[in-house]
């Protein structure tokens, strides 16, 4: 399925769906809206011949005017949305079913805020439907490979939530339940960047922000971006920005 990204989705509906009450079988199509569907059960699902194995955690998406046939064991309840997407702009191939593994309790939860947004808050209704549509492109494969190694996507969140704060990569690697020659191989195979590099990298190019959209001390700046020693902040500014902190932020 190719799904346009680049601007947020009209969302027509979002709800909790209960099936297979009444029968084991529907068969049926949204003519003009995608469908994303998060399941919490096993079943069967038909999409233009091809049969997918339902089961808890998975996650679907049907392109509008796809024709769709579910085969249910019982009682069936998943979230869903229904949107539509504009157009123009780059699309992203994503399958129709896949298994969103650690993602489907967020994806979940984000949808679950959809629903109880949407009498009253439009604009946060798209803004977490949004929000899902990027996580469930991200699961898609990518020349065979996972797209965001769950390993280095965490050691990022990690990092990104500590660049105050002092950060090694034995740290790093602890924090996210591997070794530190392993996570310096997969960070390396999935970013082209080694773990050390990232970490300067992103540092400085919060400091840059900082120094030059903000009026807060260099000091201050340097001890926000975890190196609150001047003279190294100022050497770091001028091997990474090309400048020193004070010409950075002139």
């Amino acid at each position: 399925m190719l799904l346009q990204l680049d601007d947020p989705p009209t969302v027509a509906a979002v709800g909790v769906g209960v099936h297979g009450t009444t029968g084991p079988r529907d068969v049926f199509e949204l003519p003009d809206l995608w469908q994303l569907h998060v399941y919490g059960y096993t079943a069967e699902l038909t999409v233009g011949g091809t049969t997918h194995a339902i089961r808890p955690g998975r996650v679907s998406l049907i392109p509008p005017g796809a024709r769709v046939e579910y085969r249910y064991r019982g009682r069936s309840e998943h979230l869903y949305a229904h949107f539509a997407t504009r157009r123009r702009g780059v699309r992203h191939g994503v399958p129709a079913m896949q298994d969103a593994g650690a993602e489907a309790r967020p994806i979940s939860a984000l949808l679950r805020q959809a629903i109880a947004a949407r009498p009253g808050s439009p604009a946060r209704v798209v803004a977490s439907v949004w929000t899902v549509l990027w996580q469930v492109a991200q699961l898609a494969p990518h020349d065979g490979q996972p797209r965001g190694h769950a390993t280095v996507s965490a050691a990022v969140a990690h990092i990104e939530s500590h660049l105050a704060a002092p950060l090694t990569v034995p740290a790093v690697a602890r924090a996210v339940g591997v070794s530190h020659n392993h996570l310096t191989r997969l960070f390396r195979a999935e970013t082209g960047h080694t773990v050390v590099g990232y970490i300067r990298r992103r540092r400085l190019e919060h400091a840059r922000h900082m120094l030059r959209e903000s009026t807060l001390s260099i000091p201050a700046i340097a001890a926000s971006v975890g190196i609150p020693d001047l003279q190294a902040f100022n050497k770091a500014c001028r091997r990474e920005l090309g400048a020193s902190p004070r010409a950075v932020r002139a």
